[in-house]
């Protein structure tokens, strides 16, 4: 399971309710027909909008707030095996040993931001960020990433 953000609350008397979500693949994970996994349950997106910062959702077969008030406060997950993504979701990449010309460190944490994911790589000498964009990976394989090397990028003295 992949977590992608939190039920923050319900929004109007109807069912639907709203979600904060920092996950980079909204666009394929919020349409009508795939599924949300909330506690327990296996919901089915039945209508996505979005509204201010929350992404809206109603579920198949909930029409009531009723119905929808025990998620509120709730962890919304998506079972990965259920999409495609394009390239490898960073939230797997964790223990990835990471290589320029030799190897580097492993990959310890990932940090999320409003512009893109980074890497947190830890070596005996501490710890350094890698963006986890085109830029700086070069190729991902094996469990290994191999990342273009640039100047200041270690903290080496």
């Amino acid at each position: 399971m992949i977590y992608i953000g939190d039920l923050v609350n319900t929004h109007g008397i109807k069912g639907e309710v709203r979600i904060i979500s920092d996950f980079k693949y909204k666009d394929i994970i919020f349409k009508k027909g795939n599924y949300l996994y909330i506690g327990n349950d296996k919901l089915e997106i039945n209508s996505y909008r979005k509204h201010k910062n929350y992404d809206m959702v109603t579920f198949t077969n909930i029409n009531d707030i009723n119905d929808v008030l025990k998620y509120k406060g709730k962890s919304v997950y998506i079972n990965e095996e259920e999409y495609v993504f394009p390239g490898i979701l960073p939230e797997k990449l964790i223990g990835y040993e990471v290589y320029s010309d030799k190897k580097l460190g492993v990959v310890k944490e990932i940090l999320i931001t409003p512009a893109h994911e980074i890497l947190v790589v830890e070596n005996e000498r501490g710890t350094f960020q890698v963006p986890y964009v085109d830029a700086f990976i070069r190729e991902i394989k094996d469990k290994k990433i191999y990342i273009n090397l640039i100047e200041g990028l270690l903290n080496e003295d």
